[in-house]
């Protein structure tokens, strides 16, 4: 099925150094921007990460440091991506959980001011799994009849996820042909964060999503636990999470 858009929506896939989103790099990164014409463009930007691709992940996608070691760093394509995805929606396989927030963390390490809320995005892993439970190759396969060569290349998985997309729309009467149902469809917390390290509960607080304070609101926690802040300032979470603590600190002391 045709997806019915109101403006560019851009599928994108990442190959990385690893899966941890505050410490691992980007290595390629591949996007197919669809426009409501139906016009596609695509484009892959291979990557220097400037740190060692561990082979367990070189096993997986095939690039090895060699393969890297003459291409731009991050912070040269980092303006050139935001130009490309500028004003689109987005879409991705496990892009909710991995994809965006690692993307935010090389932006922001680029110091390119990011700001995804005025994007909606969409996670077709999401509807595979509230519908079927598999993987990519297994949807692929299920969805659009066919083998997907080449697993876990940016390219080859980022087509899929398109075609993916329309087949499912095609395969499930009850899903809505519209960016904005698909994006409330496929999201599963209401972060306040990228990581989602940080939700919003039901009245629109800040509300901590992980550790010993998990359920309780910031604010609170800022309060009566004065030395948090610079626990979190210190440790190995996400940029894009420790600015979210930081703005609720500034808003407390005004």
């Amino acid at each position: 099925m045709k997806l019915e858009l109101k403006k560019p929506i851009v599928f994108f896939d990442l190959e990385t150094t690893g899966t941890n989103i505050t410490t691992d790099r980007i290595i390629e990164i591949s996007y197919l921007k669809v426009y409501p014409n139906g016009r596609e463009d695509s484009k892959t930007i291979r990557i220097n990460p400037e740190m060692h691709i561990p082979e367990e992940s070189t096993k997986i996608h095939g690039i090895t440091d060699a393969d890297v070691e003459k291409c731009p760093r991050f912070k040269e394509v980092a303006k050139e991506i935001m130009q490309d995805i500028e004003g689109c929606d987005l879409a991705g396989y496990n892009s909710n959980r991995f994809d965006i927030p690692l993307l935010v963390e090389e932006l922001l390490r680029a110091g390119v001011d990011v700001d995804f809320k005025k994007h909606r995005f969409v996670d077709v892993q999401v509807i595979f799994h509230k519908m079927e439970q598999r993987t990519l190759s297994a949807a692929y396969q299920f969805y659009c009849g066919k083998e997907l060569v080449s697993a876990h290349s940016a390219n080859a998985d980022t087509r899929a996820t398109y075609e993916v997309l329309q087949a499912q729309l095609d395969h499930y009467p009850t899903l809505k042909n519209d960016i904005a149902f698909l994006s409330e469809f496929t999201t599963q917390n209401n972060n306040a964060d990228y990581a989602g390290r940080i939700i919003y509960n039901a009245n629109g607080q800040e509300v901590i999503n992980f550790g010993k304070y998990k359920g309780r609101p910031v604010e609170d926690v800022l309060k009566t636990d004065k030395g948090y802040y610079g626990w979190i300032l210190q440790s190995d979470f996400p940029l894009s999470t420790k600015r979210i603590f930081t703005s609720i600190l500034l808003r407390m002391k005004k």
